[in-house]
């Protein structure tokens, strides 16, 4: 089950510098199939799906629920964005916590688009949901990821072995400022 609680669903569009954070729209379904069907993308997330399955079984509009932002660079999605509380967490220190999960297509990596978007999302998260903090899962073998979580201000909690690899468990205590990512544009 996913929820994020009494948030008003959707959010105008979230404007950065580079980038638009808004809800997924039909427009976006065959990016999502490329990011889904990725295993670049999947490397560290269990391998990519069927790209033919995803054909089929994809709704017109993907992903629409709330939390769910994609990222769109000059009118083209480029990320899918998480924010999500998942019950039934096994982890007893994410219990009843919102996490944060990001996916961004290969062509996407290194530019810091991944940080920009997420800090404008956690910034959305802080004014709608004050004083909620966020975990982060993610595999210590996901340099990037690892590195993503630092500069967002997520500590670790704690490792883990599952699915056959080391995991890492971060928290972002609330008003926690990260790494400051410039905002849109005056």
């Amino acid at each position: 089950m996913i929820e994020l609680g009494p948030v008003a669903w959707p959010p105008a569009p979230i404007r950065t510098r580079r980038l638009v954070i808004r809800e997924p729209e039909a427009r976006d379904r065959a990016a999502f199939i490329d990011l889904l069907a990725s295993p670049e993308v999947h490397t560290y997330l269990g391998g990519p799906r069927a790209r033919d399955e995803l054909e089929r079984e994809m709704p017109e509009v993907p992903e629409r629920w709330p939390g769910s932002f994609v990222v769109d660079l000059d009118g083209a999605m480029i990320g899918h964005i998480l924010l999500r509380r998942a019950h039934g967490n096994r982890r007893p220190a994410a219990a009843g916590k919102v996490d944060l999960g990001y996916l961004f297509l290969p062509r996407a990596w290194g530019l810091g688009y991944a940080a920009e978007a997420c800090e404008a999302a956690l910034r959305w998260f802080d004014g709608v949901l004050p004083g909620e903090p966020v975990v982060l899962h993610t595999q210590t073998a996901n340099v990037g990821s690892m590195r993503l979580a630092a500069k967002l201000g997520f500590t670790e909690v704690e490792r883990f072995r599952a699915w056959d690899a080391e995991q890492w468990l971060g928290l972002r205590s609330p008003g926690t400022n990260s790494a400051r990512v410039p905002g849109p544009p005056a």
